[in-house]
């Protein structure tokens, strides 16, 4: 186990012991990856509210909760996926982007990569394209590169298989490559980064593809 994971797995037994501390803890370490995912399913006006949705079901069930910081961001990615399904529901509204809601689809220990790919980009930026993305493609690039679920527990999230998750990454990655580099001839260069090459931004996403093929 990771670093990281092993402060967020001991961080969740102590939120489940009452530690408040601990819960904030467990809060900013899997917020800010759980609100992108859930942007990838309803509108930004409506995804914090959503979020917030999730973070009083995710305190509410916490005692029931059993497993490690990977077992652990699966299981709030699949409560916030049911909160954003359930907000598109009750308003009537298809999801923000994508195809059939049964298209709705997932990344291993490949952390590096993502936050290279997030740091090089701009999440910002990032997410705008991702959202162009067909839905069973952003949603599984997103798990997999963003909330950092291996291709097992994005399809337990997802209700899919394991290789219909890891085959959706990698075509949204390859997509999300070709949206990138015509987002760099249309401004030259990224202004994110002084000096950035113009494919310097697809090699990032070709990096992340050959990390997923490995999970």
């Amino acid at each position: 186990m990771q670093g990281d994971d092993a402060e967020l797995t001991a961080a969740v037994y102590a939120a489940q012991e009452g530690d408040e501390c601990a819960f904030r803890l467990v809060y900013r370490a899997v917020q800010p990856r759980l609100l992108g995912y859930v942007r990838t399913l309803v509108p930004e006006a409506d995804a914090e509210d959503v979020a917030s949705e999730a973070w009083l079901q995710i305190a509410r069930d916490l005692n029931r909760f059993e497993g490690d910081a990977d077992k652990f961001r699966g299981w709030t990615a699949r409560i916030a996926r049911n909160r954003a399904l359930d907000h598109i529901r009750a308003r009537g509204r298809r999801p923000a982007t994508g195809a059939d809601e049964s298209e709705l689809t997932g990344m291993p220990d490949g952390a590096d990569t993502a936050d290279e790919a997030l740091e090089s980009l701009g999440t910002g930026r990032t997410m705008a394209l991702i959202s162009q993305l067909p839905r069973d493609q952003a949603e599984a690039v997103v798990l997999r590169v963003v909330v950092g679920l291996d291709a097992k527990s994005a399809a337990q999230v997802l209700g899919k298989r394991a290789g219909a998750v890891r085959t959706a990454s990698h075509r949204g990655l390859r997509k999300l490559a070709e949206l990138l580099d015509g987002a760099d001839e249309v401004d030259g260069v990224d202004g994110t980064i002084p000096h950035q090459p113009v494919n310097q931004s697809r090699s990032v996403t070709e990096r992340a593809a050959r990390t997923l093929r490995e999970t």
